[in-house]
């Protein structure tokens, strides 16, 4: 940006602790504005378009002058079906049991918007990363349900946590299983004349 120009402040608009986590590694403190919007897959919507989609969506109820706003959605995609966040332990078992040693992807979608003179600009994109789970046992299967961790996540596994443990190989960006691409989040700010590192240190 112009050095006349004063820098925006950073929203992001999730309310996901890991996404936090991954910018708190850069330095930087967003401020943080939850989007809450009807996540259905639409009717024929593929998983790259519907992750993009949601970022957009979310990144547009938080544009406003004086902000740059940064979106994702993370899905996980197992033989073309998306897999939201188990809705109790036998969900979170049966997740588990058809990831165990097979490669899924994981997919998300990710939208940088500022607004300037009244005029919103997007920057948006789509960062896949292809992860192999070793089989599984039932008895660790059931250890990583009863642990509470998958919970809240999408596909019943979080990278960052225990389930690192299990993933076999992971061919792509690391940062993006966990829920936010880095080096794409990089060109996107880019994208739009902005440098990400110049928001570290300020919220």
């Amino acid at each position: 940006m112009d050095e006349t120009t004063p820098l925006p402040a950073l929203v992001l608009a999730s309310g996901s602790p890991r996404r936090r986590e991954l910018l708190g590694r850069l330095g930087i403190t967003p401020l943080v504005e939850p989007a809450d919007l009807d996540e259905s897959v639409h009717d024929g919507e593929q998983p790259a378009a519907y992750v993009e989609r949601l970022a957009r969506e979310k990144a547009a109820t938080a544009a406003r002058p004086g902000v740059v706003v940064l979106a994702a959605d993370t899905a996980v995609v197992r033989d073309g079906e998306i897999l939201g966040k188990p809705v109790d332990r036998d969900d979170t078992v049966a997740m588990l049991r058809s990831l165990s040693g097979r490669r899924h992807e994981a997919i998300s979608g990710v939208a940088v918007a500022m607004n300037v003179d009244g005029e919103t600009s997007v920057a948006a994109g789509v960062e896949t990363t292809s992860v192999t789970m070793e089989a599984l046992s039932t008895e660790r299967i059931a250890w990583y349900a009863d642990s509470g961790e998958p919970d809240d996540k999408a596909g019943a596994y979080g990278l960052q946590g225990a389930a690192g443990l299990f993933a076999d190989r992971i061919d792509g960006s690391v940062t993006n299983v966990i829920g936010l691409p880095l080096a794409l989040v990089d060109r996107l700010f880019a994208e739009l004349g902005l440098e990400i590192l110049d928001f570290a240190g300020t919220s």
